[in-house]
């Protein structure tokens, strides 16, 4: 299949570019085999009793901070991962691509641009790296909601069942934006098990791809960590004929990691895994996702659950109803196609 199977005409006031007041007020677009438009809060009707619901716990670094060279240029710096010896993986937004031995002045702190990996840059810090970003770091919302950080971000460009030591994602798990714990204890009553598993969201979450023919998509490594624990829930769910709900794309590509080799004793590492049109999943039958941009991985991933036909019609619908797109917008509740 091709790139440009994927694309379609977003309009830009679709794009949520602020959270509802209330996180389940989203509305919610469900998909067995027709549509429904419901509201976040009524997916609560959608669970039975022995059903599990898989979440990503992994939380949002303050990735982004501003800076100058010694030129006196502005600069704009994204953390992608901590490495070691105090360095960090960045990408750098400037006028001009800054050059090896470039010093960047961040507020109080001074780094050294000492390689670059591709589009990344590895920066050289004097000290812990996250203590920078921790101290002078802002939240990391994504290029399409193009405004600055707010003090709402804080909060809401989290999931309530983050865990704060786990601070390692320079993008929210999106999809769990629109669970609140009132809703989370209204699922648990119903008798279905929530289980936790991380993956850290990295920035290539947002690029596009280019690749005319989609295999050929070089797609980005992300960190996972997936219990046994977990994978026992996993078979004791299938076990009882019960169903594998997902909540998002990272926790959906975590999942099938963990079961590509059989790995029944858990996995940490990282996934290149690029899930699209073809793929058979093994262990998702219920996904939770947010609505995603053109010719995106993620978008492919959708196509590859409910089918190519089934999403190009649920993003005509969708466009047509007026859904809210991406990080801040409405959800989805998939179910697996079968054929």
């Amino acid at each position: 299949m091709k790139t440009s199977d994927f694309d379609f005409h977003l309009p830009d006031e679709l794009i949520a570019k602020y959270p509802l007041e209330k996180r389940t007020s989203s509305r919610l677009l469900v998909f067995s085999n027709e549509i429904e438009h419901k509201s976040f809060k009524d997916i609560v009707n959608y669970f039975e009793k022995g059903d599990l619901l898989v979440v990503n716990n992994t939380a949002v670094i303050p990735a982004r901070v501003f800076g100058q060279k010694d030129s006196g240029g502005l600069v704009e710096v994204m953390l992608e991962r901590i490495m070691e010896d105090n360095r960090a993986l960045v990408q750098i937004r400037s006028s001009r691509s800054p050059k090896i031995g470039t010093k960047l002045n961040l507020e109080n702190y001074t780094v050294e641009c000492v390689d670059r990996k591709e589009n990344f840059y590895v920066l050289q810090f004097d000290l812990a790296p996250m203590e920078v970003f921790n101290s002078i770091g802002h939240v990391p919302l994504p290029p399409y909601i193009k405004r600055p950080d707010e003090t709402i971000d804080q909060d809401r460009y989290a999931t309530v069942y983050e865990d704060k030591n786990l601070k390692d994602s320079v993008a929210a798990p999106t999809a769990g934006l629109h669970f609140d714990n009132d809703l989370l204890n209204e699922i648990k009553e119903r008798g279905v098990n929530i289980a936790e598993v991380n993956l850290r969201v990295g920035s290539g979450t947002f690029q596009p791809v280019k690749a005319e023919n989609i295999k050929d998509h070089n797609i980005h490594e992300e960190y996972i960590e997936v219990s046994k624990k977990v994978l026992d829930l996993v078979d004791k769910t299938r076990d009882n004929q019960k169903k594998v709900f997902a909540v998002g794309t990272t926790t959906t590509r975590a999942l099938e990691t963990a079961y590509l080799e059989n790995l029944k004793n858990g996995y940490s590492g990282y996934t290149k895994l690029f899930i699209y049109p073809g793929y058979k999943f093994k262990v998702v039958d219920r996904l939770i996702t947010n609505f995603h941009m053109p010719q995106s991985s993620l978008l492919m991933l959708v196509s590859a659950f409910i089918g190519f036909d089934n999403m190009k019609h649920i993003y005509k619908t969708a466009i047509e109803e007026r859904y809210r797109f991406l990080s801040y917008g409405d959800v989805m509740l998939l179910n697996k196609n079968e054929i």
